[in-house]
């Protein structure tokens, strides 16, 4: 038995959270736990964006992070879930993208893309935490970058 993938209904709270070092299988593993709540929260259509912000979330604590640590807290919303990514290193994050062609930087376009809010916020001395939102129903497509 998974202790997060196979709780029955009743366990099922409003929110999820965990400390880890991302790793060569993390994104799979948390791919799965989010999807398995999302499906518990009645929320399945929300699961392919979701999945997709928070690889490339955990690929930018793989890529700009020392250490790799970082911590997720997904939170159940009336209309949709907030997905947050808290790591170490202090500095924002960018997009990079700067050759049409290069196949890097184009994380938080994606994540801007697919999602109907993100943003961040600094933890003074201890990093930051950039998150996200999927909202259940049609999309905003307003302005979805900023600080929170």
């Amino acid at each position: 038995m998974n202790h997060a993938t196979d709780l029955p209904d009743s366990v099922i709270d409003a929110r999820y959270g965990i400390n880890f070092t991302v790793g060569d299988h993390s994104a799979g593993h948390l791919r799965r736990i989010l999807r398995a709540y999302l499906i518990a929260w009645e929320m399945p259509e929300l699961t392919d964006a979701a999945a997709l912000a928070l690889t490339e979330l955990l690929a930018n604590v793989v890529r700009h992070v020392p250490g790799r640590r970082a911590a997720l807290l997904m939170l159940r919303r009336v209309n949709g879930v907030r997905v947050e990514v808290t790591d170490t290193c202090p500095r924002p994050p960018l997009s990079t993208a700067v050759d049409e062609l290069g196949e890097g930087g184009r994380g938080l376009v994606i994540v801007a893309g697919v999602t109907d809010r993100w943003g961040w916020h600094p933890l003074p001395g201890r990093g930051k935490t950039v998150w996200f939102e999927c909202h259940t129903g049609e999309r905003d497509t307003g302005p979805t970058s900023g600080t929170m």
